[in-house]
């Protein structure tokens, strides 16, 4: 390597090549995404998303981005939550931006079909394509893992949040217990890849994101690069027992 350096699973690779390579796994998973997640996770991750969707609490007339949010799996709850809000209360449908770097996360997004609140765009997390003070509330929900420059993805949600804006980031974690985090290695390592190679045909896909799992930073760590991103009220929620975590933040 001649330049900076960058995770890719267990691998440390040139900074500038990861996005590439990023690009490649999502491309090949991208029509069996959300089928591999539920059986990944034996449909937990469905309760995960839920509780942060109840968490972001979406309102009429406010602006969400969906960072990294690729089948729309999120946004669709969100959308949900507002029209629910907006029957209550009336006021301006809510506009949530998915934006994603992959496009064939995108397509496959675009072809279970849409909501009139949701607007899809192909996107960078390190230079997200709108002003700063754009948005209300920030989200991403299994993506920070997979950016080049977590650091620099921080700090371009913060600029694209309204003062008091809501950051939130749901991601896979640390458990809580040295027994938990022994028994979750030995499925995740045997099972799977395995579930990958049978199921969506590619079995390095699925290692890598077990591995890049493995590399992300404890909650405590990932919480203190929040808060030197410029945000306050930084905190997190675990989700089963640490498996995942929900940070959330408010920008300054």
């Amino acid at each position: 390597m001649t330049g900076p350096s960058a995770t890719f699973g267990f691998r440390d690779v040139d900074a500038a090549e990861k996005s590439g390579l990023v690009r490649g796994v999502f491309d090949r998973v991208a029509g069996r995404y959300d089928l591999m997640n539920d059986l990944m996770s034996a449909g937990v991750h469905r309760l995960w998303k839920d509780a942060t969707a109840a968490r972001l609490n979406p309102q009429p007339g406010e602006t969400i981005i969906d960072c990294a949010g690729g089948t729309g799996d999120m946004a669709r709850r969100f959308a949900r939550l507002a029209r629910r809000a907006q029957l209550r209360r009336g006021g301006a449908d809510a506009k949530i931006f998915v934006i994603d770097y992959n496009a064939e996360m995108v397509a496959a997004g675009r072809e279970r079909g849409g909501m009139p609140e949701i607007t899809w765009s192909v996107g960078d997390a390190q230079r997200l394509p709108l002003p700063d003070a754009a948005a209300d509330a920030y989200v991403i929900s299994f993506g920070i893992r997979n950016v080049t420059d977590i650091p620099g993805a921080l700090r371009e949600a913060r600029r694209v949040l309204k003062p008091g804006g809501r950051f939130l980031c749901l991601e896979f974690s640390r458990p809580v217990t040295e027994a938990l985090r022994k028994a979750y290695d030995a499925y995740s390592f045997a099972v799977i890849p395995e579930i990958g190679a049978r199921v969506a045909g590619d079995r390095a896909s699925y290692q890598y994101l077990v591995e890049s799992i493995r590399r992300f930073p404890d909650q405590a760590t990932f919480a203190r690069m929040i808060t030197e991103a410029g945000f306050s009220q930084t905190g997190w929620t675990n989700f089963t027992a640490g498996v995942a975590a929900l940070h959330t933040a408010r920008a300054i």
